[in-house]
């Protein structure tokens, strides 16, 4: 599967024409990650590049990249012929001053310019029309369907093409700006004047500047190269706009290919901050352990906190491509710090075992102080945490120490009777006088 995916996304093309290298670098779009090696042409062609888009842009995105429909085209708008292995066999474009069809691999690399559509041949399809920049010569790409307006309201676009626009406007935005990692595996070039490449794995959320930007594949136009913070460059093609991409919006949720959007790809900090201001409410509150739990201390080790244990939230932080947060807290009593990785989305935590239930935030924490609720005395505290009941203890106190029983009932006699028939642990029945509400014995 990895080797798959590998082949859909690296292009390895190559063509016998070498001065089409010399042509493609005069563009300034075609751009490679350092370390990428100077490599012989052949005649063989393996498969192009394919990936997977974001879910819906961010606001970011909706105010920079405009998704434009073929329906819409304005006459200028520019593109670069990115042939994928199956453009190799069905030629695309058609020279206008001939009418005969052109090979793809000549066409590689160059920039054609929208010139508009019309039925002026009178034949029965319709043509879309365009100048090449580089050969100053028209082409056009006869629609399959009888009208361009059948056919433009589709997701098909012009085969071949990767929308310039949005790697024109991504280097304005992105350049230079800082950005975080949102996959885990991106890609370096591995050949300086070819389309050779190979995975490597970057941890998610690693702070990377974005270095140079160009042109990916017709359907994910925009290859980002970023760096970390030792230097090492990697790339990730993505879709922004999806203008042209070809592919309907559900192929972008494809889990494999999600990766190559740009919301799946790189997360700004302005995203993060956004994220963690979800949290707001939560810090300088209060809150108290009921379960034993592991948490990170000030110095990177790991220490397990007692039940019951009260802290103040200090700070919760979004971790960039999870569902948790980073919640740091510090002791109530202690004044010490610890930081404790936690979910606020609930998940079906029916049947988990003792510590799995601890992620999810309302499971793990109550807000408040156990020592402010009614009833409940300092110097039981110890016991209590240790799930251990006594005589004259409040049914706060039980609460704390046991949980919420599984039964209530009355006896003869008429003492209340708490029963706690938890699977998995000991059976409890406590007593209560009624009137004073404070635990006359306890059956195990």
């Amino acid at each position: 599967m990895r080797d798959m995916k590998r082949i859909l996304v690296c292009v390895v093309m190559a063509f016998a024409v070498m001065g089409l290298q010399a042509q493609e670098d005069a563009h300034g779009y075609i751009v490679k990650t350092k370390g990428a090696k100077k490599v012989a042409v052949t005649d063989t062609s393996k498969e192009g590049e394919q990936a997977q888009e974001e879910a819906e842009p961010q606001d970011f995105l909706e105010k920079n990249f405009r998704y434009v429909s073929l329906c819409n085209w304005q006459e200028g708008m520019r593109f670069m012929v990115i042939p994928d292995k199956k453009d190799m066999v069905i030629k695309t474009f058609a020279d206008a001053s001939t009418g005969q069809m052109v090979p793809s691999t000549k066409l590689r690399h160059q920039i054609m310019t929208y010139q508009g559509h019309d039925n002026k041949h009178g034949g029965l399809h319709e043509r879309i029309y365009f100048h090449n920049e580089d050969d100053g010569k028209s082409y056009y790409f006869e629609v399959p369907t009888a009208t361009f307006d059948d056919y433009c309201i589709g997701t098909q676009g012009v085969p071949t093409l990767a929308y310039l626009g949005d790697v024109d406007v991504a280097r304005q935005v992105l350049v230079d700006t800082t950005l975080f990692t949102l996959a885990s595996e991106y890609y370096v070039d591995t050949e300086l004047n070819g389309d050779g490449c190979e995975a490597i794995t970057v941890p998610i959320g690693t702070e990377v500047q974005v270095r140079s930007i160009g042109v990916g594949t017709r359907n994910f136009p925009v290859k980002i190269i970023v760096a970390d913070k030792d230097g090492r460059e990697f790339y990730q093609n993505v879709a922004i706009s999806r203008t042209n991409s070809g592919l309907r919006n559900d192929e972008y949720q494809i889990s494999n290919m999600i990766v190559h959007t740009f919301k799946g790809a790189f997360e700004l900090p302005s995203d993060n901050m956004a994220a963690s201001s979800v949290y707001q409410k939560y810090i300088g509150q209060e809150v108290f352990t009921l379960y034993s739990t592991a948490m990170t201390d000030a110095s990177g080790r790991t220490a397990q906190i007692a039940r019951l244990s009260t802290f103040v939230i200090k700070d919760i932080r979004a971790q960039r491509g999870t569902n948790y947060v980073k919640m740091t807290l510090r002791g109530a009593g202690s004044g010490r710090e610890y930081v404790k990785q936690i979910t606020f989305n609930s998940t079906n935590v029916a049947g988990d075992i003792a510590g799995q239930h601890e992620d999810y935030f309302s499971n793990l924490f109550v807000l408040g102080n156990p020592l402010k609720l009614e009833g409940v005395k300092k110097n039981h505290i110890t016991d209590i945490q240790k799930s251990i009941v006594h005589a004259g203890y409040t049914e706060n106190e039980v609460r704390l120490a046991l949980g919420e029983p599984t039964g209530r009932g009355e006896d003869n006699n008429g003492k209340l009777i708490w029963t706690y028939n938890t699977p998995g642990r000991p059976y409890v029945v406590v007593y209560f006088d009624a009137k004073l509400r404070l635990v006359t014995g306890i059956k195990k």
